[in-house]
C-alpha cells in the first residue's frame, strides 16, 4: 500500500474533511496562460506571437546605443541590490515566470511558467513551470530556483524589493515544476503580477557567490542574452544566445533579434552627441530640447543616413519636477513649498530654453486617465470624504494647478503671492533678507550633477533671490549626488517618477509614509501624509479599472494639494534618431518604445547607408561638406577622447544613475 493510500486507510472522516479544506484553494485555482490585474487578457491561450512583433524578423547585426536611463558609468553587474552602479541592460540576462505584453496595461503571459492559477480568495497564486526551462549553462530551472530568487530578493535585494514584497508571505516549491506564492492582508490584487515578473536566479550558482555584493563577474541567467564583453564605466556588450531555451515560445517570437546589443557611456553630453554624428553608435533618444531643436540638422540627417522620428508615447508621462525635501524644517510648511512653486516661470523657460517643445506637467499621473481635473467627481468626493484619515481641504476643491505666468521671467503678480505666503508662514523680509522669528535666513540649495540643468535652475534662483531667499545651485560629482540622495541630504533635487498604466505597490515607494525614512527610498520629498497612505492602498486594492482610476485621481488631488514639488514639463512622445540600418514592425506597442525588443538589423539599408557615408566622406574631402569633415575628425580623435574619459572616470569617481 502506498504512503498516500495508507494515510487514507488510517484516517477518519474528520481528517478527510480537513485535508479537503487544506487543498481546496489550489484545486479551485483555474490555470490560465496569462494574468492581469482585472482579468482582461487580450491574447487567447493559443496566440502565436505578440501583435507588435514580427515573427519573420531576421536575426543578426549589432544595435548600439546610449541608454535612456541617464546613466554615465557603471561599476557592477548586479542591478538588484542597493550597492554599486549597475550596467544598463542587465535585465536581458534574466527570465521571469511571465513576461509583459506591452500593448496591454498590465497583462503578463507565460514564459518560464506555462500557466498560473490564482486562488478564488486571491490569497495565493500557483505557477506551473515548463520542463524545458534552462539556465544558460544548460542546467534545469526549477521551482527551487524560483523560491531561492524570491527569498534572496526579499532578504538581500534592494530595499524596494522588501517593501514591494512585504505582503508576500512565502514561496514554496510543491514539486520541481510547481511553485506557490502565499499572500497576506487585503491588498493582494497586484501581487500575482508582481511575483510573476521577478527575475529568476540560479540557486546552485549563488551557493558559492554572495548575492548582496557588487561584482564584475557576469552572472548566470536564463534570458535571451549573455554578457559578451565590457570596459568598466565605458561600454558593455551583450550577445544573443542562439540556444536560448525560450526562443520559440509565443511570447518570444519576433523578439530579441540583434546578435549584439552594445551600451555606450559618455560622461559629457557633447562628446556623446559628436560620437553619434560620427556613427560611433547607432541610436540616441534625445531628452534635451535645445539639442533636438538645434543639433539634429547635420549632413547624415540631410542625406538620409540618419533618421529622426517622433514616436507617440501613450504611457502615463508620470511626474517630473523639483522635489522639495520636507524632512528639512524650513520646508515642512506647505505654504513655503507653494511659494517656491510660484517663483518658477515655466512659460518663460519653455519659450526661451525649450523652444516650445514641452507642455507643463500638472498631475502626478500626467498623460493618463488617472489625472485629476477640475472639481472632484461624485465618486472622487465620496472617496475623499469617507477616508479614515484627514485630507487637505484643497484636495476637496478644484485640482491644484501650477501657476501660469506672464512669461516675463519675473512675474510680479506671482512673486507677490509667493511673498505673502512666506509672510504668512513666518518668513518675513528684514533688510532684504527672508528670515524667521529666530533670525535664521531661508535658504534653498538645488542639488544636481547635470551641467545642462544649470541653465534651467539659474533663472529660478534669480527669482527666489528677489523674494529674499538665499538660493544657490550645488553641483556635485555624480557619485556624491547619488549618495546624498540615499542619505536625503538635499533641499531640492530633480526627479522623475514613471507611472504604470495600472499603478500598484510602487506608489508606496514613491509617496508612502513607510518609505520616507527608508534607506535608498524613492520618496525623495519625504511625504508622510496619512490621507495619501490610505489613498495609495485604495489604488492598490481596487477591484475594477474604474475603481482604480477614481482612487488614483483622488490620490493625485491629495498629492497636488500638498505642494511637494515644483512641477516640470513633459511631452507625449519620444524623440529618437538612429542610423538608417534597421527595420521595425508595422505596429508599435502602445505602452513601450519597442526598439530593443522588436527592431531588427536590415542588411540592405545598412549597405545603402554605408554607400552614402562613403560618398559623404568624399564630398567632405573636396570641401563640399565642412561640417561632416568635423565629424570625420571625431573618428580620428574618438579613441583618444574615450581613453582620456576613462582616465578621468577613474580619477574622479563613477557617475551614478538618476533613478
Amino acid at each position: 500500500m502506498s504512503g498516500v493510500s495508507g494515510f487514507f486507510a488510517r484516517a477518519g472522516c474528520g481528517s478527510l474533511v480537513l485535508l479537503a479544506l487544506l487543498v481546496a484553494p489550489v484545486a479551485a485555482a483555474e490555470r490560465r496562460h496569462g494574468l492581469s490585474a482585472f482579468d482582461d487578457l487580450a491574447y487567447p491561450a493559443d496566440f502565436q506571437h505578440f501583435a507588435y512583433a514580427n515573427p519573420d524578423a531576421p536575426k543578426g547585426g549589432t544595435f548600439s546605443l546610449v541608454g535612456w536611463g541617464g546613466v554615465t558609468t557603471f561599476n557592477s553587474l548586479n542591478n538588484y541590490i542597493l550597492k554599486g552602479d549597475a550596467a544598463q541592460g542587465l535585465e536581458l540576462l534574466f527570465d521571469s515566470l511571465m513576461t509583459r505584453a506591452v500593448d496591454e496595461p498590465d497583462a503578463v503571459y507565460g514564459l518560464v511558467a506555462e500557466s498560473a492559477g490564482v486562488a478564488d480568495d486571491g490569497m495565493s497564486v500557483t505557477f506551473h513551470l515548463r520542463p524545458e526551462a534552462r539556465f544558460n549553462d544548460g542546467s534545469a530551472l526549477t521551482a527551487e530556483d524560483v523560491v531561492f530568487s524570491f527569498d534572496t530578493l526579499k532578504e538581500k535585494g534592494h530595499p524596494i524589493f522588501h517593501q514591494m514584497l512585504r505582503d508576500v508571505v512565502k514561496a514554496e516549491a510543491l514539486d520541481p515544476a510547481t511553485v506557490r506564492y502565499t499572500f497576506q492582508g487585503e491588498l493582494v490584487r497586484d501581487l500575482p503580477l508582481t511575483v510573476a515578473a521577478l527575475p529568476i536566479f540560479s540557486k546552485a550558482y549563488y551557493a558559492t557567490k554572495k548575492f548582496d555584493e557588487t561584482t564584475l563577474e557576469p552572472p548566470l541567467g536564463s534570458g535571451p542574452y549573455l554578457v559578451d564583453s565590457f570596459a568598466q564605466g565605458r561600454t558593455i556588450v551583450y550577445r544573443r544566445n542562439p540556444g536560448y531555451w525560450a526562443k520559440d515560445l509565443p511570447a518570444s517570437r519576433g523578439r530579441f533579434n540583434f546578435d549584439k546589443i552594445r551600451y555606450e557611456y559618455f560622461r559629457d553630453r557633447t562628446a556623446g552627441m559628436e560620437a553619434f554624428k560620427a556613427g560611433f553608435y547607432d541610436f540616441r533618444e534625445e531628452f534635451t530640447s535645445k539639442v533636438w531643436a538645434t543639433e539634429y540638422d547635420f549632413p547624415a540627417i540631410r542625406d538620409g543616413r540618419v533618421k529622426k522620428d517622433v514616436l507617440p508615447d501613450e504611457t502615463p508621462s508620470g511626474t517630473q519636477g523639483f522635489f522639495i525635501n520636507t524632512r528639512r524644517e524650513a520646508f515642512k510648511d506647505p505654504r513655503v513649498r507653494e511659494a517656491l512653486a510660484l517663483a518658477f516661470d515655466f512659460e518663460w523657460t519653455n519659450r526661451n530654453l525649450f523652444y516650445g517643445l514641452y507642455d507643463r506637467t500638472q498631475s502626478f499621473f500626467e498623460n493618463s486617465p488617472m489625472k485629476a481635473e477640475g472639481e472632484p467627481s461624485p465618486e472622487e468626493r465620496a472617496l475623499l470624504e469617507g477616508l479614515d484619515a484627514d485630507v487637505s481641504e484643497a484636495a476637496l476643491g478644484p485640482a491644484v494647478l501650477p501657476p501660469v505666468s506672464d512669461g516675463s521671467g519675473q512675474d510680479r503678480k506671482l512673486l507677490r503671492q509667493a511673498g505673502q505666503l512666506l509672510d504668512d508662514a513666518g518668513w518675513r523680509v528684514k533688510n532684504g533678507v527672508r528670515v524667521n522669528d529666530k533670525g535664521e535666513q531661508l535658504k534653498v540649495e538645488f542639488l544636481t550633477f547635470e551641467p545642462s540643468f544649470e541653465r534651467i535652475i539659474a533663472p529660478y534662483v534669480k527669482s527666489l533671490k528677489l523674494l529674499g531667499i538665499a538660493a544657490r545651485i550645488r553641483m556635485v560629482d555624480p557619485a556624491q549626488y547619488q549618495q546624498r540622495l540615499k542619505d536625503f541630504d538635499f533641499d531640492i533635487t530633480t526627479q522623475r517618477y514613471v507611472m504604470r498604466s495600472t499603478p500598484g505597490m510602487e506608489l508606496r515607494s514613491y509617496f508612502g509614509s513607510a518609505a520616507a525614512d527608508l534607506d535608498g527610498s524613492l520618496n525623495l520629498a519625504g511625504i508622510k501624509d496619512p490621507g495619501v497612505d490610505v489613498l495609495i492602498e485604495r489604488v492598490v486594492a481596487a477591484k475594477t479599472r474604474d475603481e482604480m482610476t477614481t482612487a488614483a485621481r483622488a490620490l493625485d488631488r491629495a498629492l497636488r494639494a500638498g505642494h511637494y514639488w515644483v512641477p516640470h514639463w513633459y511631452k507625449a512622445s519620444n524623440h529618437v534618431a538612429y542610423w538608417n540600418k534597421f527595420s521595425q514592425p508595422e505596429t508599435k506597442p502602445k505602452f513601450d518604445r519597442g526598439i530593443l525588443d522588436t527592431w531588427w538589423f536590415d542588411e540592405a539599408k545598412a549597405a545603402q547607408t554605408a554607400v552614402k557615408k562613403s560618398s559623404a566622406g568624399a564630398a567632405a574631402a573636396t570641401g563640399e561638406e565642412t561640417e561632416d569633415r568635423g565629424s570625420r575628425t571625431w573618428l580620428i580623435l574618438g579613441g583618444i577622447v574615450l581613453a582620456l574619459l576613462a582616465v578621468t572616470l577613474f580619477l574622479r569617481g563613477r557617475r551614478k544613475a538618476l533613478r
